[in-house]
């Protein structure tokens, strides 16, 4: 055997498709689609060596969010993941304004797996499971029946967790089952302690023959959530809560803003169906006082809003020194799903991923590489393939569902390449 040969054996053995220490960003492009199922951003992050990454802003955020932080990424390395979120968390905040930043996490963590050869799940720590349960959301109707068969549909195509919406807005035209002051049906952003809004005897009696009657289609042998109930205070939310109690709900979410942590307590305390909130929680240390005041019974983090997903396993470790189950709030493209299987998979304490497209035939076919459909009798295989785990994005498919309003499908972006950078925090 000549050398050239042993050495070629050896190289069969390397992975040579990247050289980690030598990579380095070189742009970030990003394409918005709507219908997916609603409007997301998708990041592409490309480097020296010419692969990339792919990242997601939450859904129905500005893609600002990700192009502002694109000349604070230039010439880095992809793989120093930490050092790169600590640059550029401080232009995260809570809910959507924290999209840029979980973004471009997921689309480092896709680069630092690609050029080592290696899932996600394994920078994160390694994997305590093959398989991630998928919990199906369902489009609302005001008839129950209706509403159960739709879940019960979703059953029959394997999934064995289910969430549902009930709340005041099926109350409203119904005399007697709501008081509230004028204007307080149109006051959208008015905080639930503020709006007024009380539930009379009538409406919690009309939304608990609702869900008992949701209840009696779809079965007591699976577990079934809600969500959507409104912005109502925190006695409303106590009355209603205890009259769902005989239906064994697997959570009550977001009854009331997260930031209220005290009255999160009060509620939780109260009543026996597990409470849930954290979707528009950004960071592991937002998520510290409900933790530490036992004030939920299951954590709700969104990758995408909570801080990719190194961040998310850090809110999920929290949450388990505390006693209490990571659930993962979820409405976008397989991109962001996926880098949400993967934080599923390496936290020891995960309960269930959201899928919010179950109607949507061709979401699996975004991206290529992975089984298809890629939910199967209502789980996702955690890919082994590096990075999130798929080969490409399905270009054609993409540009069939760019936005009207911004159809450009990773364009140039270099007016973003001089954005002033000049952030430190101290003097």
């Amino acid at each position: 055997m000549t050398t050239d040969q042993a050495e070629e054996r050896l190289l069969d053995k390397v992975n040579t498709y990247s050289r980690p220490s030598d990579l380095r960003i070189t742009d970030l492009r990003v394409a918005t689609l709507v219908g997916v199922p609603f409007r997301s951003t998708i990041i592409r992050i490309d480097t020296n060596q010419g692969i990339s990454g792919y990242g997601e802003v939450r859904d129905g955020a500005s893609k600002t969010y990700a192009l502002i932080l694109k000349s604070r990424l230039l010439g880095e390395n992809p793989c120093n993941v930490d050092k790169l979120f600590r640059k550029i968390k401080q232009f995260g905040y809570h809910a959507r304004q924290a999209g840029g930043v979980c973004g471009v996490e997921m689309a480092l963590m896709d680069l630092a797996g690609k050029a080592y050869g290696v899932p996600a799940y394994a920078l994160a720590g390694g994997k305590f499971r093959d398989r991630v349960l998928c919990y199906a959301d369902t489009p609302r109707s005001a008839d129950p029946t209706v509403l159960g068969e739709r879940l019960l549909e979703r059953r029959r195509r394997g999934y064995k967790f289910l969430k549902m919406d009930v709340g005041i807005d099926l109350l409203w035209d119904v005399p007697g089952a709501l008081i509230a002051p004028p204007g307080a049906r149109e006051s959208t952003t008015t905080m639930h302690p503020f709006t007024g809004i009380q539930v009379t005897d009538k409406g919690v009696e009309l939304l608990a023959e609702h869900v008992a009657t949701v209840r009696e289609i779809v079965g007591y042998d699976v577990p079934l959530a809600v969500d959507h109930v409104g912005h109502i205070g925190v006695s409303s939310c106590l009355r209603l809560g205890r009259a769902l109690e005989p239906y064994t709900l697997a959570w009550l979410e977001d009854l009331i803003p997260w930031q209220l942590t005290e009255q999160w307590r009060e509620l939780t305390t109260a009543l026996t169906t597990p409470t849930c909130t954290g979707e528009d929680i950004y960071l592991a240390e937002n998520f510290r006082p409900l933790l530490e005041r036992q004030a939920v019974r299951i954590i709700h983090p969104d990758p995408a809003t909570s801080g990719g997903i190194l961040e998310t396993k850090r809110i999920g470790d929290l949450a388990e020194e505390h006693g209490v189950a990571m659930a993962l709030h979820m409405a976008g493209t397989p991109i962001a799903t996926l880098a949400s299987v993967h934080i599923a998979a390496a936290t020891n304490n995960f309960l269930a991923l959201e899928h919010h497209a179950a109607d949507i035939p061709w979401w699996s076919d975004l991206v290529t590489g992975l089984p298809q459909p890629l939910i199967e009798d209502g789980y996702i295989t955690v890919p082994d393939t590096p990075g999130l785990g798929f080969d490409d994005i399905n270009e054609e498919l993409f540009r069939e569902h760019l936005d009207p309003a911004d159809p450009t499908f990773f364009a140039d972006t270099s007016a973003w390449d001089a954005e002033i950078v000049r952030d430190r925090l101290w003097s």
